[in-house]
Parts: structure tokens; C-alpha cells; sequence
């Protein structure tokens, strides 16, 4: 199989042939039609995830058709069209018995723990508990967007965030995750501040419902949201994860207000200083959120097949395998456009 493998942290990863992998005995190999191009791959490749190690085929996000089953898998076939949540479970933790799977305490990661979805095939452990199945009408493109970005925001927003019609929602960071996170808190009937620092992401965010955009590289951004918000965000997102936009968000935040950190906080933003003292004074909330287990699914799912929820509107490009070393070295840059980039591995 065609595959993207890096060997060395922050060296230029190569498309090269490899060999295909092995069904496990409760796992599914699945050919992928579609995967998202992440943040959190780039951090992978930087160097930034203790469970990566080299040689190393990256990609967590994504759709495809199963090619094939192992033997002890009751609930799947060859040909089923699937999606993965980023952390796969193992289903008998005492996390997963309580129904959080996506802080199960034997959790893998496609694409960080083991080998990912930049390929034209992907190997999934524990079939029965991790995938999930797609609606006939949701192409592999879109699907392929929900699998991080999208279902992070997702749980971000409505299970942690317990989002409430008329709040103010700040979302700081309107990247795939932020911009999910801004059309997830419209479409639950949220007023929206959208906080960034490059202007085609404001756009983006405008564009899907925020009333609100805050230049984020401006003096005072907390004082900006409050005076927007009347007083500050009922919930606010740090989306990019960042000691400044992690302040900001917590900042900008009326009393007994909600913080959720979905950014990643690594190397020097990997400790930040919180502000415990207006925490404790101001009664506020702060939550991580980390991903979306798969049984959670179908809420989100009924959404984007009715059409409340529109994610093929995220993405922003799709490219090849061939493509991808340039544009996953390309992340460190502020993004010359909005919204995601999708890989197809079909595509020449």
C-alpha cells in the first residue's frame, strides 16, 4: 500500500510502499477514502506526543470502507461505510463501563499509538467498540472532517460546555476545531464571538453565524469580549491551546462562566499560569474536553444528516498522498486560507 511515513521527527515525511496491514482478531482493516490533515498531526511530527515513535505513519481522522474483518468481530462486514472517533477504547476499563470511552484508560490512537490513517489502508483494533457507522447520504469527504475537528467541538460545546440557547459562547482559535466549534454553538441557538488573528478566519467564522469577531492579536482581547458579550461569555473555547488565548478565554469570562481547554498545551504553553484566584472568586468552570467516544455519535451525526449541521462547509481543499509532506510541514505556518484540508488517497 501507498502510505506517508516520517523517520525522524521534523524531517520531511515520504510517500513510500508499504506492506499492508494485518487484521487483528477483534479489528477491522479499513481501505480510506478520506482523512483529515490535523494540527495535532503536525504536533506528532514535531515531536510534541510521547506515544509516537519513529518510523511513523501519521493520520486520525478519517472514513472508509472496511476491506475486511477478524474473526472474533460480531457487529461489522466487508463493505460497511465507517468512521473512528481519534481515541479507539478498549470497552471493559472502568472509564468505559461508565460510558467515557474517550478517556478510556487502555486507549489507542490511530495515527500517534500506533500507525495512522495517511494511507491507502488503516488497521482498528477492537472493532465492535470503536466504529461507527456512516448514513448512506454522508459522502466520505465530509465524514472524514468529524472524526477530530468536528466531534471534539462537538462534545466541547454541548456535553462539556452544556451550552444553553441565547448564551455567549467565545471561541478562541478558528481553526478546524474553532470554526467546528462556532457553527456547532449557532446551530444550538448560541450568540458567537469568534476570536483569531489572521482575517480569513474571522471571515470564515462570520460567515458561519458569529455575530462577533475579535482581531485576536490586538491589546485587551478579554476586555473586548466582555464589552461584546455585555459582561462576558457564558462559555468560552480556547480552540488553538495557548498560554494567551487559554488566559484570554478564562479573561473574558462573566461570573460562573464555563472554560473549556480543547487546544493542545505543549513545550513552553504546556503549564500555564491560571489566574486561581478570579477562578475562585468569579465561580468559574474549568473543563478539558478531549474528543468524542463512539457510541456519542448518532446526536451528531442526525444533526449533519438533517442538515442542521453542515461540515462539508469546513472543509477547505482536498489533496493527495503526494501532497501531504509539503502540506503537514506547512501547519507551522499561519494557514493561507480557511478550513480544513482533507487527503484522498485515490487521488493522483
Amino acid at each position: 500500500m501507498r502510505a506517508v511515513l516520517y523517520t525522524d521527527f521534523g524531517a520531511i515525511p515520504a510517500v513510500v510502499d508499504l506492506p499492508e496491514p494485518i487484521c487483528p482478531p477483534d479489528g477491522a482493516i479499513i481501505r480510506v477514502e478520506a482523512t483529515g490533515l490535523c494540527r495535532s498531526d503536525w504536533h506528532g511530527w514535531r515531536g510534541n506526543d510521547p506515544d509516537i515513535t519513529v518510523p511513523h505513519v501519521p493520520g486520525h481522522e478519517f472514513a472508509g470502507t472496511i476491506e475486511s474483518v477478524g474473526a472474533e468481530v460480531r457487529n461489522w462486514a466487508a463493505g460497511e461505510r465507517v468512521t473512528v472517533p481519534f481515541v479507539c477504547a478498549c470497552g471493559v476499563c472502568g472509564p468505559c463501563l461508565a460510558g467515557d470511552q474517550q478517556v478510556c484508560d487502555n486507549q489507542f490512537q490511530p495515527g500517534f499509538t500506533h500507525w495512522g490513517s495517511f494511507a491507502e489502508l488503516v488497521s482498528i483494533g477492537r472493532a465492535d467498540v470503536n466504529l461507527v457507522r456512516l448514513p448512506d447520504g454522508l459522502d466520505f469527504v465530509t465524514a472524514a472532517s468529524l472524526g477530530c475537528r468536528f466531534a471534539t467541538a462537538y462534545r466541547a460545546v454541548i456535553a462539556q460546555g452544556r451550552v444553553v440557547p441565547g448564551e455567549w459562547v467565545a471561541i478562541h482559535g478558528c481553526g478546524g476545531v474553532g470554526l467546528s466549534a462556532v457553527m456547532i454553538a449557532v446551530g444550538a441557538g448560541a450568540r458567537v464571538v469568534a476570536v483569531d488573528v489572521s482575517e480569513s478566519a474571522l471571515a470564515a467564522a462570520s460567515a458561519l453565524g458569529a455575530e462577533v469577531v475579535v482581531d485576536g492579536s490586538m491589546d485587551n482581547v478579554a476586555a473586548r469580549v466582555i464589552a461584546a458579550t455585555g459582561g462576558g461569555a457564558h462559555l468560552s473555547i480556547d480552540a488553538l491551546g495557548s498560554t494567551q488565548t487559554c488566559l484570554n478565554s478564562i479573561a473574558g469570562l462573566r461570573k460562573r462562566g464555563r472554560h473549556i481547554q480543547v487546544g493542545l498545551m505543549v513545550d513552553t504553553d504546556a503549564r500555564p499560569s491560571i489566574p486561581m484566584g478570579a477562578v475562585i472568586a468569579r465561580e468559574l468552570e474549568i473543563l478539558g474536553s478531549h474528543g468524542m467516544a463512539a457510541h456519542d455519535y448518532a446526536g451528531m451525526l442526525a444533526k449533519v444528516t438533517d442538515g442542521r449541521l453542515r461540515p462539508d462547509r469546513l472543509v477547505g481543499r482536498t489533496i493527495g498522498l503526494d501532497d501531504v509532506p509539503a502540506a503537514l510541514a506547512a501547519m507551522g505556518e499561519p494557514p493561507a486560507a480557511a478550513g480544513m484540508t482533507v487527503i484522498v488517497p485515490a487521488r493522483r
